[in-house]
């Protein structure tokens, strides 16, 4: 049960550090939504961008079936480096979420056409919502492979299920702040002062739970 725990709260590191940042494209997609654009689009997008980046860090799990646990343990310096470098920009991030949440477009109040969910699936304006998550999240890959590399099987499901699990709820709150688009600059701000700590978090974690600290001269003693 203890192994669950400190999983769960792995993933739920993870999952905030890495799609958190999300929340600022949703909100903007869900202010555009109308007849031919709903929000079946953005939430199928979104889903389906994510798992794009999921399927191409899974080559990192199958890496770590092969590689002593103390070398891929060493994959836990990424999520340190990320985390400072976003500590570093902060300011530059801080400008961009004032600029999106004043671009934010109003809410169209037209009667909508149910689609399908095939319908949606075919929809090219799905794939935009997911081609926008794809590249807002490219750099969540250095993140995910030693994440993924580091974990077992029911490891790696536990951590998955907790992000497509916090995917949900970032869909539900930026479609929320839709209709109070004064909250998404005040809940980004404080958000992104907490990821880059999160992931240095998250890196530590990983270097500590393979042992691999004690291959990195200095730090041996420190643990």
């Amino acid at each position: 049960m203890d192994w669950l725990i400190s999983t769960s709260a792995i993933g739920v590191s993870a999952a905030f550090a890495t799609t958190f940042d999300d929340n600022l494209y949703l909100t903007a997609f869900f202010g555009k939504v109308n007849r031919t654009f709903r929000a079946k689009n953005v939430v199928l997008g979104e889903y389906l961008g994510f798992t794009a980046l999921v399927l191409a860090s899974l080559p990192g799990f199958f890496g770590g079936l092969l590689v002593p646990e103390s070398w891929i343990g060493l994959l836990g310096l990424l999520p340190v480096t990320i985390g400072i470098s976003n500590l570093i920009k902060r300011e530059e991030e801080e400008d961009m979420v004032q600029a999106v949440s004043i671009n934010l477009p109003s809410h169209d109040k037209s009667p909508h056409h149910n689609k399908s969910l095939w319908a949606t699936l075919r929809d090219p304006q799905t794939y935009r919502v997911s081609a926008v998550t794809i590249a807002n999240g490219g750099n969540n890959i250095g993140i995910y492979v030693p994440l993924f590399a580091s974990s077992n099987l029911p490891s790696l499901g536990v951590i998955l299920s907790v992000c497509y699990a916090t995917i949900g709820v970032w869909c539900l709150l930026s479609y929320n702040m839709t209709r109070n688009p004064l909250m998404a600059p005040l809940i980004a701000r404080y958000g992104r002062k907490i990821c880059p700590l999160v992931l240095i978090y998250l890196g530590i974690s990983i270097l500590i739970k393979n042992g691999s600290y004690q291959l990195l001269p200095g730090f041996s003693h420190v643990f």
